[in-house]
């Protein structure tokens, strides 16, 4: 299953100073709700992991998250979230975009679902990646 989503940052701050928050993944990745990580293997990446409630039922993903595309100049940035359900066959993924401005910007995603988090079908998914996506931005927006 496939989701696109399109949030707000809803910030005053100057762009280089969201930008460079976005940069520092032990930072940005906890703003995630249920998500930590677990290991900076490099600069731009880390092993992670994250705890989704969907509804009554809770599963737990561990992957990637890596910067793939940096441009200072228009403030956007590019990551690739890599991830498998803990125990199952299923995998979260998302390519997400950062277009960034002072006072603002947006956050582009790109998700695909599967295995038992698919089958919980497609509104109760778009309506957690909604959240956990809103919640973040204005966590981001903190930083």
């Amino acid at each position: 299953m496939a989701v696109e989503l399109e949030h707000p940052i809803p910030t005053t701050k100057p762009a280089d100073e969201t930008y460079a928050a976005i940069l520092d993944l032990d930072r940005l990745i906890p703003c995630v709700e249920g998500a930590s990580v677990l290991e900076r293997t490099s600069e731009t990446s880390a092993k992670t992991q994250i705890d989704v409630k969907l509804g009554a039922m809770s599963l737990k993903f561990t992957g990637t998250v890596e910067i793939t595309d940096q441009d200072a100049d228009a403030h956007r940035i590019g990551m690739a979230v890599r991830s498998k359900e803990a125990g199952g066959q299923g995998h979260a993924d998302a390519d997400v975009v950062f277009a960034l401005a002072d006072g603002g910007g947006t956050i582009k995603t790109n998700a695909r679902i599967t295995g038992t988090a698919a089958s919980m079908g497609e509104g109760v998914i778009s309506g957690v990646l909604d959240a956990l996506i809103t919640s973040f931005a204005g966590k981001l927006a903190a930083l």
